[in-house]
C-alpha cells in the first residue's frame, strides 16, 4: 500500500505532502524519540503524538514513508515548514495510536 492510499482509506488530513506515492512496509508506534531512531526502519510509517521539530529529522534519518500524529494533536508551523523543505508526510488522525495501528494492521 502507498502513502496516498493509507490516506483515502483512512481518511487521514494531510499536514505536509512530500512523495505519496511511497510504499509502506510497516508500522512504528512510539513516543520515545530515542528509541524510534533506532527502531523505525526504512519505508515504515511512524504513529506518534510528539510533535516537536525532530520528528522532521527522524523522518528523514530513516527514511520514513510518512508521520501520522494521532489524537489530533496540534502541529507547529516551525515543524510543517521543515517538513515541506524535507519532502517529509506528516498526517494527522483523530484516532488513538492504538487503533491507528489497527487500521493499518488490517490494510498493509
Amino acid at each position: 500500500m502507498t502513502v496516498g492510499e493509507l490516506i483515502n482509506k483512512l481518511n487521514l488530513e494531510v499536514i505536509s505532502q512530500g512523495d505519496t506515492s511511497k510504499e509502506i512496509d510497516g508500522c512504528y508506534c512510539s513516543d520515545l524519540l530515542s528509541h524510534c531512531m533506532s527502531a523505525i526502519e526504512t519505508g515504515n510509517i511512524w504513529i506518534t503524538v510528539q510533535v516537536n521539530i525532530n520528528i522532521v529529522a527522524i523522518a528523514v534519518l530513516t527514511d520514513l514513508s510518512a508521520i501520522i500524529i494521532s489524537q489530533n494533536m496540534s502541529v507547529g508551523e516551525d515543524v510543517i515548514s521543515r517538513a515541506k523543505s524535507e519532502g517529509v508526510n506528516i498526517l494527522k488522525s483523530p484516532l488513538p495510536s492504538y487503533e491507528l495501528c489497527v487500521e493499518i494492521g488490517k490494510n498493509i
